[in-house]
């Protein structure tokens, strides 16, 4: 069963937004955001739209949500005597927010609240039971994180990523306004967006995917593939439907999403301070390619879902080519790097990269294997 989730659109959201806290109870809503959202115009709206349910604003979000950065957020939740949270921006900020109300409600460090690696190699991840603050999102750009119950944010200590998880922390309602999501630039919108491609490949290349986590995806790679393009600030209507096949991506992805693409965009995205999407954007070939022998069924879907017609007389063993071929097809219409290189990853930095690419919750998810970090190095040799 799916979570509960509203969705409004258009230019009477916010007032959609203030109803909505009001059925949850909430009389003390805190935006979450950063700090250009923050200062943007857009802004006076939603404060307009809540009145006296605003109680504050925190601009602690920062890419990647450093721990830090969640902190800041957590005493701003609990100075402020916050009912309700409302992340504004992108995934960053759905993310911050999500965890900043885990460690507020929980009382203990970040550190003690994540995913762990057992010496099995098996991942576990604690319950958190204590309430959480109810969710509320206002996009700037397109990001599956909006839907997700995980919240991955990084410790600048170390460089490990830790993996908070909470089904208490969804989303109850995503309020999508054209002002808010003119607000971003274009290349956010392109890597936000391209991020939800890979994600969406991934979960349809996955063996758990069920047909209606399958029916999900495959029209949010219909709807990417149709709008990667609505990178103008005019184009509200592009914007809006990516932000639909992120939402489409994140809810249908919530068993099945996850394997080695996202794995090295969480890798490699932290060390070059480079985003998600435009990493997975040069390794999700190379990832697809490792993955053909485990899926040579489910790659169908991907074909299908960019209506790639098979030619006569073939069979289903050649459409994890056809695949791989479309989303080639469809990154090289888009204005990104292509290799490793290009985003300032030297070669001595492949190694680390690998290792720390073993330590992702995701990787358990690929649907081939990783026997060994050497196959994880060939595969970020062959993107360098």
């Amino acid at each position: 069963m799916a979570a509960e989730l509203r969705l409004f659109c258009g230019a009477d959201s916010l007032d959609a937004l203030a109803r909505e806290l009001k059925r949850s109870g909430c009389r003390r809503a805190v935006v979450i955001s950063g700090q250009s959202v923050g200062k943007s115009s857009a802004m006076n709206l939603l404060r307009d739209a809540l009145g006296p349910l605003l109680a504050g604003q925190c601009t602690a979000v920062r890419s990647n949500s450093p721990v830090p950065a969640v902190e800041e957020a957590a005493r701003g939740l609990a100075e402020l005597g916050a009912d309700a949270v409302i992340a504004v921006g992108g995934g960053s900020a759905a993310v911050t927010a999500r965890a900043a109300s885990i460690l507020l409600a929980e009382k203990l460090p970040a550190q003690q609240l994540c995913t762990r690696r057992l010496p099995s190699g098996e991942f576990e991840s604690p319950r958190l039971g204590a309430p959480k603050l109810p969710q509320f999102v206002v996009p700037t750009t397109p990001s599956t994180a909006f839907v997700k119950a995980g919240s991955a944010i990084h410790d600048p200590a170390n460089g490990q990523r830790l993996a908070l998880f909470d089904p208490k922390t969804r989303a109850k309602g995503i309020f999508l306004h054209p002002q808010f999501l003119a607000s971003s630039p274009s290349d956010l919108v392109r890597s936000a967006s391209l991020n939800t491609l890979s994600t969406a490949v991934e979960a349809l290349e996955s063996p758990r995917c069920d047909p209606i986590s399958q029916a999900m995806l495959m029209h949010s790679l219909r709807l990417i593939a149709q709008h990667l393009h609505s990178e103008s600030a005019q184009d509200i209507a592009g914007r809006e439907n990516l932000v639909l096949a992120a939402v489409l991506c994140g809810r249908g992805g919530d068993q099945s999403g996850g394997g080695l693409a996202s794995v090295l965009g969480h890798a490699i995205g932290h060390r070059s301070h480079v985003a998600n999407g435009i990493v997975n954007a040069i390794v999700l070939a190379h990832t697809m390619r490792f993955n053909a022998p485990a899926t040579r069924e489910t790659s169908v879907r991907i074909a299908d879902a960019l209506r790639v017609t098979q030619e006569p007389g073939g069979s289903h063993h050649a459409k994890p080519t056809q695949a791989v071929e479309a989303i080639e097809a469809l990154l090289l219409s888009v204005s990104v790097p292509r290799r490793l290189r290009d985003i300032g990853v030297a070669r001595e930095d492949i190694a680390p990269i690998a290792d720390a690419a073993m330590s992702d919750w995701f990787i358990g998810r690929n649907p081939r294997p990783v026997s060994s970090v050497d196959e994880v190095r060939a595969i970020l040799e062959a993107a360098w």
